[in-house]
């Protein structure tokens, strides 16, 4: 099976409001009048299955920048030497703890995977950031995408018409196409900047939807005449983007006052406020969605910083679960929690802790990817991993996988060139996957 980087408008997304279910909806409602039809269940859950399987799968990426601390999170080692002053709480799988600082993540472990055997290479941020990213494949001479990209290229946009790669961050906003790589800018994201829409989102009052869109007739005109006697590839990216603006001028209401019982919910800080949107960006049908924290490189005062910083993370990403679940989401939806790397178990004498990608966690759940499973192993201190150690490539294979592609046959087509999509060296974590 392989894959062209122009090739991306595929695969239907149905994204039509009134085929939205909640499980609150469909398990809780009555059956008053349904008897003579075989009940609830032998109304509803067949109509109900059929929707979620023509959903087309997409993916929220959680990004938390500078690194996570496992052992104030996924991975705590409590009274032991490098362990901190943090307690460990038991979660909703028998046996399993989390760091104290996630009292609402802890309720929906059985919900979750994580993986504690993570061993990466990269210990800064200039090199780990694109290495993760990418998924380490072979030097091929080109620069690979962003999973982002990847994902948008190898999947398409869907039918929502929206970009198909939405990065909702803190700080600027703006079209990052670095992170398509070789695949070309059609590919790259689409950065919405303090959860704001982009600027020039509404027509000046002056210009009426004809005579806008003469102008894009215009417009397509002029870029067909350019393109004619030049490379396809950023008249193409170019019309691209112009097209999905159109799609996102018609979505104003996304960025609309949310509701206050939202945000109390998510949390009124920039992770709640963005994963929300973020969360919206997934209801609206867009295929890739990467929400960003900053502020994790937590050199010094690592456990007052953890302190602030994991609460926050811990409400934003338990509410999006839940309602990512509610809405029977996860079905058809990839979430993903991340860094670059993890921290050092030792403790530098700034009371903080360094770049550690040696041995850390990765959490996920949702379509494809196993629910409850704890799979992966530090030794007593968090020093190394004991369990089968896991790179980013094996990441890469397992979320191809979890959203039906065959990751280790097919293949990018650059120029004429097959490149694989992950690295050759590693394989899916089948203890991962459903």
């Amino acid at each position: 099976m392989t894959q062209s980087p122009n090739n991306s408008e595929r695969h239907p997304l149905c994204n039509t409001a009134e085929h939205v279910f909640t499980r609150r909806q469909l398990l809780g409602g009555s059956t008053t009048g349904l008897i003579g039809l075989g009940g609830l269940g032998g109304l509803v859950n067949p109509l109900f299955a059929k929707e979620m399987k023509s959903k087309e799968k997409q993916v929220l990426f959680i990004w938390i920048d500078g690194g996570m601390s496992q052992l104030e999170s996924w991975d705590p080692k409590p009274n032991t030497q490098f362990g901190g002053p943090f307690r460990s709480i038991p979660t909703t799988i028998p046996g399993i703890h989390v760091s104290e600082l996630m009292p609402k993540t802890s309720q929906i472990m059985h919900k979750l995977a994580v993986d504690r055997g993570v061993s990466t290479f990269d210990n800064s941020h200039s090199a780990g950031v694109p290495r993760i990213n990418r998924g380490d494949p072979k030097d091929r001479g080109v620069i690979y995408p962003y999973f982002g990209s990847a994902v948008a290229n190898l999947m398409g946009p869907g039918n929502s018409g929206l970009p198909p790669y939405v990065w909702v961050k803190p700080g600027s906003g703006g079209f990052k196409y670095q992170d398509a790589g070789f695949l070309g800018p059609k590919f790259g994201a689409l950065a919405i900047g303090e959860g704001e829409p982009p600027p020039n989102i509404l027509l000046p009052e002056t210009l009426s939807s004809t005579n806008n869109a003469d102008r894009n007739s215009l417009r397509e005109f002029a870029n067909q005449q350019y393109s004619q006697k030049r490379p396809p590839k950023f008249s193409e990216a170019q019309n691209f983007v112009y097209d999905t603006a159109q799609a996102l001028m018609q979505k104003r209401s996304l960025f609309d006052n949310p509701d206050p019982k939202d945000v109390a919910r998510y949390g009124d800080t920039p992770l709640g406020r963005d994963m929300l949107i973020g969360r919206k960006m997934i209801e609206a049908g867009v295929r890739f969605v990467k929400v960003n924290s900053y502020g994790w490189d937590t050199h010094g005062d690592n456990f007052n910083a953890h302190a602030s910083l994991m609460p926050r993370f811990d409400q934003a990403f338990t509410a999006v679960v839940e309602d990512l679940d509610e809405r029977g989401m996860l079905d058809h939806v990839l979430v993903i929690a991340m860094s670059e790397f993890g921290r050092t178990p030792r403790i530098n004498g700034h009371i903080g802790r360094d770049h550690w990608p040696e041995a850390w966690s990765i959490a996920m759940t949702g379509t494809g990817i196993k629910q409850g499973a704890i799979i992966g192993s530090t030794n007593d201190d968090g020093t190394w991993v004991t369990s089968e150690p896991h790179d980013i490539g094996h990441f890469f294979h397992t979320w191809f996988n979890a959203l039906g592609i065959d990751s280790e046959h097919t293949e990018y087509i650059n120029d004429g060139q097959p490149l694989p999509i992950a690295d050759e060296e590693c394989s899916p974590i089948r203890e991962l996957l459903s």
